[in-house]
């Protein structure tokens, strides 16, 4: 991981697209690799693993109780060696590689051995101080989600990585229900993340079904936005059903790039299209009745309209007691030459 880059350049392709491929590909790495290629194909920036195991996730006594839990846990769980294979694969193809970890061996094998584009902590540990004490120390590119937790936890999260001078830190807005309804997405949460915390980058993880509650979040500042993807959502999974398919999110990914450009700046700005634009569709000063060279010009001499070739209305009145320099037809547009000055 290149600790010198800062969180704003790893994120400077605006919106940056993490597809959150969690447990869609069933513990089978040919089926990740498929699924990394295809997020390749669509737009995605990056691909997002899960790297718990059943040792790091869950107490012993917890297992004792819920025996087929082990087993599910063991079975779509990806080790080091499926981890660092596919992100070499990543590497190889050109897309962002990253994984959410759940113990500090994790944290340092994603660092280390597999120059993760960043580390990325889930919701359930936003208030495990001991644990973001360590990240934070590792100076790494870090996205917190904020699923479940108060806006003091937050606080008290985002505190550690100050504290530790750490400054490449994302918050993603989150609501932690799968699937989330639409009507609890809280998505003004996201310009509230922004004021609160100025120094980090604000994203958005999405749980929602649909492209709808992202392009939303990117209207709203959302810098980075986080979805989970499959190859086919009618396979059962942990969280398969509500994952997006290909064409579907393609089209988030189109949908939310295009918001962007839509944005634009807060700046204003006329382009030249708008300007030609002006010319055709404002008003001018246009001859009301036949005019005399050598009268004086006066405001009941003209009407308003299009184009927007001639003296503009909001011009008009300081030509009033010149002196028009020819005769002008009713209904010609008048233009400042058209007016001269009296001695």
């Amino acid at each position: 991981m290149n600790k010198n880059a800062s969180a704003g350049s790893i994120f400077e392709n605006r919106p940056y697209i993490v597809a959150e491929l969690n447990t869609s590909h069933f513990g089978k790495v040919e089926t990740a690799q498929e699924m990394v290629l295809k997020c390749k194909e669509i737009g995605a920036d990056c691909v997002k693993f899960q790297s718990w195991t059943e040792e790091s996730l869950y107490a012993d006594s917890y297992f004792k109780e819920n025996p087929i839990a082990k087993r599910f846990f063991k079975k779509y769980s990806m080790g080091p060696e499926e981890l660092w294979e596919l992100s070499r694969y990543c590497r190889s193809i050109e897309i962002g590689f990253s994984s959410t970890p759940y113990s500090i061996d994790e944290v340092d094998f994603l660092i280390e051995q597999c120059d993760a584009d960043f580390i990325k902590i889930a919701s359930m540990d936003l208030n495990n101080i001991p644990y973001l004490e360590y990240i934070a120390n590792k100076h790494a590119t870090t996205i917190l989600s904020t699923g479940m937790g108060t806006i003091q936890e937050i606080e008290k999260a985002v505190a550690v990585f100050e504290k530790e001078g750490h400054d490449r830190l994302c918050l993603l807005h989150c609501v932690s229900v799968y699937p989330c309804p639409t009507e609890i997405c809280n998505l003004n949460n996201i310009p509230m993340l922004a004021e609160r915390f100025p120094d980090a980058i604000i994203g958005y993880s999405d749980h929602t079904k649909g492209p709808e509650a992202a392009v939303a979040a990117i209207a709203l500042g959302a810098r980075v936005i986080e979805k989970h993807f499959t190859l086919d959502s009618s396979q059962i999974g942990m969280d398969n059903h509500m994952a997006t398919e290909p064409d579907e999110f393609s089209q988030m990914i189109s949908f939310c790039r295009k918001t962007v450009d839509a944005l634009g700046s807060s700046g204003r700005q006329l382009t030249e299209s708008e300007l030609k634009q002006r010319a055709q569709m404002r008003r001018s000063a246009v001859a009301a009745r036949d005019l005399k060279g050598g009268d004086s010009f006066r405001r009941d001499d003209i009407v308003f309209k299009r184009p927007g070739t001639g003296i503009p209305p909001d011009r008009i009145e300081t030509y009033f007691g010149m002196v028009l320099s020819k005769d002008i037809a009713k209904g010609e547009v008048v233009k400042e030459t058209d007016i001269q000055r009296q001695d």
